[in-house]
């Protein structure tokens, strides 16, 4: 086996190492910057510079603004889940939800986002009967979930809008938001809230509130949801559990480095 092929990997790669300083650089800049900036601060020939942008771009790992601006893009996002699938995040997701004796008698779950889908990585069901049961990998369209509602109501509308290119999810009941303009209403509304509320949007008879758990850098990385029927989702229960979900949710977010 050469050099090329062992010790000497460096040297044939890289492209690769370059990539990852863009995607570094972009990540710690905390904001969109020019190509010129970023090709500046990082010593790169214009000619690489642009055509490593190019594939990045292309594999949604770079995202570009109207303006021309870059920013990490959402692909990034799904490795980031599946590590935080394998990390200490579930773990400390269920110390949290034990020790809140407010949650006992309710469910609650935690869930990343997997591209316009949830994916639920830890569910402590409770006794209610809500008409559906969690289960650890179950999927449901992310923009009717309480936890979706969540971790896209963090992101820009530009990404959001990149998460749905072309048809809306089919809906789960009748109240399921029903366009994509109509989720932006939603996410606004999320954000002046504090937290997200499903009203039945997936299943008739079952209310839910979430928030989203953020990293180091304040992206959205997963959410939590609490659920609960609809016969006692009263003005002030859903502030009260809104309250609870964000405290719960803004704990996991700090053992990820979140400092908001």
């Amino acid at each position: 086996m050469d050099e090329g092929e062992t010790g000497g990997a460096g040297q044939s790669v890289p492209a690769l190492r370059r990539a990852v300083a863009i995607l570094d650089h972009l990540a710690e800049c905390g904001e969109p910057i020019s190509a010129a900036r970023l090709t500046k601060a990082l010593g790169l020939p214009k000619s690489t510079a642009h055509g490593l942008l190019l594939v990045l771009a292309e594999l949604d790992l770079v995202a570009r603004s109207p303006e021309g601006l870059l920013r990490p893009g959402p692909r990034s996002l799904r490795w980031s889940n599946a590590f935080l699938a394998q990390s200490d995040l579930v773990e400390a997701f269920r110390r949290q939800v034990a020790a809140d004796e407010h949650l006992s008698d309710h469910s609650v779950t935690l869930s990343v986002l997997d591209g316009a889908d949830v994916v639920y990585l830890a569910c402590r069901n409770g006794a209610a009967p809500l008409g559906i049961t969690f289960r650890i990998g179950m999927r449901l369209s992310a923009p009717f979930t309480a936890t979706g509602k969540a971790m896209f109501a963090a992101m820009t509308e530009a990404d959001v809008r990149r998460a749905f290119p072309s048809r809306w999810p089919d809906p789960l009941t009748p109240r399921s938001v029903a366009s994509l303009d109509a989720f932006l209403e939603e996410l606004e509304a999320t954000r002046q809230r504090g937290h997200s509320v499903d009203d039945g949007q997936v299943r008739l008879g079952m209310a839910c509130v979430g928030a989203a758990v953020r990293d180091a850098q304040g992206l959205p990385v997963a959410g939590v949801a609490l659920s609960f029927l609809e016969a006692e989702a009263s003005a002030a229960v859903l502030d009260r559990f809104g309250n609870r979900l964000r405290a719960i949710a803004e704990a996991l977010s700090r053992s990820l480095g979140w400092r908001g």
